[in-house]
């Protein structure tokens, strides 16, 4: 095969994305994600690399967040020693993630092994902080729209995908001993006209697109976001409880404090105390405001002082001490804590001392994935397992619609709608069965686009880009 493309992830779920394209003797590596959710999507993440691992030239990251960037530091201790490209911000966030997932999966088991509740004897780490280090030592990075020469055969360039502070979509330009072919990999895709973040780059002229359909059968609520949230705390915080907003550190924690900012602004909700509980969310916070000027960010939003984007009563908790201490404080208040789908970290603690009170609200604001803790609650269900144990959930839950920054079904046709020239198929990754069967029949009865579904580990040979074969 002188051109093909390998889905080592993201094939049928939204987690762990990976894709390897060989062009010739050219390898690139095309993010390079940690499986989440699920067992047996979890147990993934402990099997070798299903290629060799020091045989990609190069890995290309479209964004920072875990499902796209988790799992590098493995790959780098199986042997991966070739460069790692993405965009300045991508590089900057990576680094505050991995070091933070490593650390959370050191305490993770360390209080497993303490506890006793793990499975494995003793409980390990993924990977470690040195691992981390290891690996941010091979980035590089590139401005959007600058030509990334990889081997003999690709020529990668990084545009701007509007989902989070530094995100692209990557254009390959490959050039095999069969001909020439470009494949434009989405990565994740945001929204248009949407908060913090700017609009997507326009599509460029491709021949094969690798698409995400997180929201592949559904159009986002319209109703907006700052009512659903006045609607929702307000009797809370009457009745004295704390709001439990699990959030992704990266975006999310910082369009929910833009939102709560202008809502405390224009008294629609009172002054009460507001804890991030995630040290990663500050420090992202901080390099969102470093970047204000970047073409990611809608420079609508006023940027005045180094933490703009939050309300003037946020209180951040760095350490464990400082977290514990959350557990002394009645309500009313809020607590912004990682991770967003429940799956780790020190929201759980939070939400196994605040799920059995039926005074409290637990506020979900983003995707939840199958088998995930928020999932369970989005669903209804009113017991999830923390930490080994039972927990009842009597508190009050509520999701916020219209946060997410994946683009929805509409969005995405927009995007590639930008394009007047069709690529000539869409493979459609990160996304869940239902998703990527509906965008899949959406594709050709809109456009006579032809939707493939790659499954787990499968390599697509792509021939009949050079032979005006069909997909």
């Amino acid at each position: 095969m002188t051109l093909s493309i390998a889905f080592h992830g993201a094939a049928g779920t939204v987690t762990g994305s990976r894709n390897l394209v060989t062009a010739d003797d050219t390898r690139v590596l095309i993010d390079c994600g940690m499986f989440q959710g699920v067992r047996e999507l979890r147990e993934l993440n402990w099997l070798p690399a299903p290629f060799p691992p020091n045989s990609p030239d190069a890995v290309l990251l479209t964004h920072a967040h875990v499902d796209h960037t988790g799992w590098l530091p493995r790959l780098v201790k199986e042997g991966y020693r070739g460069p790692v490209y993405t965009t300045p911000a991508t590089a900057e966030m990576t680094r505050i993630l991995l070091l933070d997932s490593a650390k959370l999966q050191q305490e993770d088991a360390e209080y497993a092994n303490r506890k006793g509740f793990s499975r494995h004897r003793p409980a390990l780490p993924l990977y470690t902080e040195k691992d981390v280090e290891r690996t941010l030592g091979l980035f590089h990075t590139v401005e959007y729209g600058d030509p990334v020469h990889i081997g003999k055969n690709v020529t990668a360039r990084f545009r701007n995908a509007g989902h989070i502070l530094g995100s692209a979509f990557i254009e390959l330009e490959c050039t095999t001993r069969e001909g020439k072919a470009t494949l434009v990999f989405s990565g994740d895709l945001g929204r248009y006209n949407a908060p913090l973040h700017s609009d997507p780059d326009p599509l460029p002229e491709c021949d094969m697109l690798v698409m995400e359909s997180t929201y592949g059968d559904r159009s986002h609520s319209d109703e907006p976001i700052a009512d659903q949230i006045a609607e929702a705390f307000g009797p809370a915080i009457e009745r004295g409880g704390v709001i439990l907003i699990p959030s992704f550190a990266v975006a999310r924690a910082q369009l929910v404090a833009l939102i709560l900012r202008d809502l405390i602004h224009d008294k629609r909700l009172p002054e009460i105390p507001i804890h991030v509980d995630s040290p990663m969310a500050s420090d992202v916070t901080a390099i969102y405001n470093r970047y204000i000027r970047s073409e990611s960010l809608d420079q609508g939003i006023p940027h005045t002082t180094a933490h703009s984007l939050f309300p003037s009563n946020v209180r951040f908790h760095r350490t464990v001490k400082e977290s514990m201490q959350l557990n002394d404080m009645a309500g009313p208040r809020i607590i912004i804590s990682a991770s967003g789908m429940l799956a780790g970290g020190r929201v759980l603690h939070h939400l196994k001392r605040l799920a059995p009170d039926p005074k409290n609200l637990i506020v979900l604001v983003g995707y939840q994935a199958v088998g995930t803790r928020g999932r369970d609650l989005a669903d209804g269900k009113r017991t999830v397992r923390i930490h080994g144990q039972d927990v009842r959930v009597q508190a009050q839950v509520e999701d916020i619609h219209g946060l997410s920054a994946h683009a929805d079904r509409d969005e995405l046709f927009r995007w590639i709608e930008t394009q007047p020239k069709r690529p000539r198929a869409v493979y459609l990754t990160h996304g869940e069965g239902d998703q990527r069967e509906a965008l899949r029949a959406a594709l050709y009865e809109r456009l006579e686009v032809v939707g493939l579904l790659p499954e787990m580990n499968q390599e697509h040979d792509l021939h009949w880009l050079f032979k005006g074969e069909p997909a």
